[in-house]
């Protein structure tokens, strides 16, 4: 009897594996490095890494490790909804869920490429639409403008490579409309939004309207996204997980893409 039930547990245990096995597919990196060529806004502290030890230690053995310094928004990373909407969601209190799911990528890169001042319209969503399905529920959405290829050439990428409060003016890049955040908010419900530029609003806003739009509905932007081009328009399931800062408005998220047999 004993090794019966040991026997019967096993198969169960088994077939429990094999209902959760993680699908078979090709993994890919939406991240950039962090390092001296990490681009950031341009009044924003960028990416410090400083040395602790390295080399052997008085007892024989090899040891290295070093101390960073980074602003929230830099790099590829997240914007949590409390970045522009008072008592959102910090990048602590977003649900693990609302990070990993089934992916959609909106490919706007031909208009975006022949304007970078190109802002996504709700018509880009409809067209996409046209072609594929109604987005999905609990989809995450990613915008690809082309811009990425540009990474990190700050002149090419952002419009220009100058720092400090008089850069912000001279900032190019493409982004989300107002009009397009609101037309997804009030008819689909998507988990999250990204780009491959350094904002969800384009380079020449001033009032950051998209990112009061989706913020106010807690759906967090993904920004300065690496490799949209490798990325299907469907089929892909995404993890963006950021660093877990307690009340932060965001931080550096290392995001991957699974493209599955």
């Amino acid at each position: 009897m004993k090794i019966f039930v040991i026997l019967l547990l096993a198969i169960i245990l088994n077939s429990c594996a094999e209902q959760n096995k993680f699908p078979a597919g090709r993994w890919i990196d939406l991240s950039y490095e962090y390092s001296s060529e990490t681009i950031y806004w341009p009044t924003a502290d960028g990416f410090k890494l400083d040395t602790v030890f390295a080399g052997i230690t008085d007892k024989g053995f090899f040891y290295t490790a070093n101390n960073f310094c980074s602003a929230e928004h830099g790099g590829t990373h997240i914007d949590a909804p409390i970045h522009f909407s008072k008592g959102k969601r910090t990048v602590d209190q977003l649900p693990v869920d609302q990070l990993i799911g089934e992916a959609i990528v909106i490919d706007v890169s031909e208009k975006s490429l022949n304007n970078r001042d190109y802002q996504v319209s709700s018509d880009d969503f409809i067209q996409w639409e046209k072609m594929h399905y109604k987005i999905p529920e609990n989809i995450i959405v990613f915008l690809k403008t082309g811009y990425g290829q540009f990474y990190p050439d700050r002149i090419k990428y952002m419009g220009t490579e100058e720092r400090g409060i008089e850069a912000v003016a001279k900032l190019h890049f493409s982004g989300l409309h107002p009009d397009a955040a609101k037309w997804l908010v009030q008819n689909r419900k998507i988990k999250a939004i990204g780009l491959d530029t350094p904002s969800i609003d384009y380079g020449q806003s001033q009032l950051f309207e998209s990112h009061q739009i989706l913020f106010a509905e807690n759906i967090p932007a993904l920004e300065n996204v690496a490799n949209l081009e490798q990325l299907p328009e469907t089929g892909a399931y995404v993890l963006a997980l950021p660093i877990k800062i307690k009340g932060g408005s965001g931080g550096p998220c290392r995001i991957v893409a699974l493209l599955p047999n």
